[in-house]
């Protein structure tokens, strides 16, 4: 079974989402969360690393048509990686405003893609597609290693890690991207890639994510509420 991602958008969809991700950038910037801001950034430059240099450059999996692929592949890293680092940075943080991220997040996102559906039908038309035949089984091997890390803690070491809020963090976060692209229409396959993604594609990253977050309170201290 080969799940096959696909969205066609209107090229102004990248105009607005850049003025969603200025606005989302200065928020946390201006609001004291740089932490979150800087993670984002980080966020960004590793899908990029993935989606250019792995899935187009090495397996030739992505393709685009309508746009110069790099330039194209930097902005779609930056829009993803960025929004969803700083959203699970904010939400490991258990930040005392995470519920109005979140909503900030998820119907900035269902609202720039029909802003652009209503005012780009002028613009050029973008489609981009990947196969994951050749890197799912990869990404749930990643997945259950990681978790699995987290329950040996539990049990052996006796932590205390919330593992089902880092589930739900891990889901919900790719969940809200694919409901937004998929109710909008720009997503063009269904429930099937909903579904899969939603379990898999953020997900695999959080038990890691977790850690590092947890490295960064213990090297510089928790942070005090903004």
């Amino acid at each position: 079974m080969d799940i096959v991602p696909s969205r066609v958008f209107s090229g102004l969809y990248i105009i607005i989402d850049t003025v969603f991700l200025l606005i989302l950038g200065a928020l946390l910037f201006f609001s004291k969360r740089r932490r979150a801001f800087y993670f984002g950034l980080f966020g960004g430059l590793l899908y990029f690393l993935v989606d250019y240099g792995i899935f187009y450059l090495a397996l030739h999996a992505r393709v685009v048509s309508g746009a110069p692929t790099g330039p194209f592949l930097f902005w779609l890293s930056m829009s993803y990686g960025f929004t969803n680092f700083a959203w699970i940075y904010l939400m490991l943080d258990k930040d005392e405003y995470r519920v109005e991220w979140s909503v900030f997040i998820f119907f900035y996102w269902i609202a720039e893609a029909l802003l652009a559906q209503n005012f780009g039908s002028s613009w050029p038309l973008i489609s981009i597609s990947r196969t994951t035949t050749s890197y799912h089984g990869v990404m749930a091997l990643i997945m259950i290693v990681g978790y699995l890390i987290l329950i040996v803690e539990n049990i052996f070491y006796k932590k205390k890690i919330n593992i089902p809020y880092i589930l739900f963090i891990g889901i919900t976060v790719q969940l809200g991207w694919e409901t937004a692209l998929l109710v909008t229409g720009i997503r063009q396959s269904g429930l099937e890639t909903l579904v899969i993604n939603s379990l898999i594609e953020t997900n695999l990253g959080l038990p890691y994510i977790y850690h590092i977050h947890s490295f960064i309170d213990k090297r510089f201290g928790e942070l005090p509420p903004p």
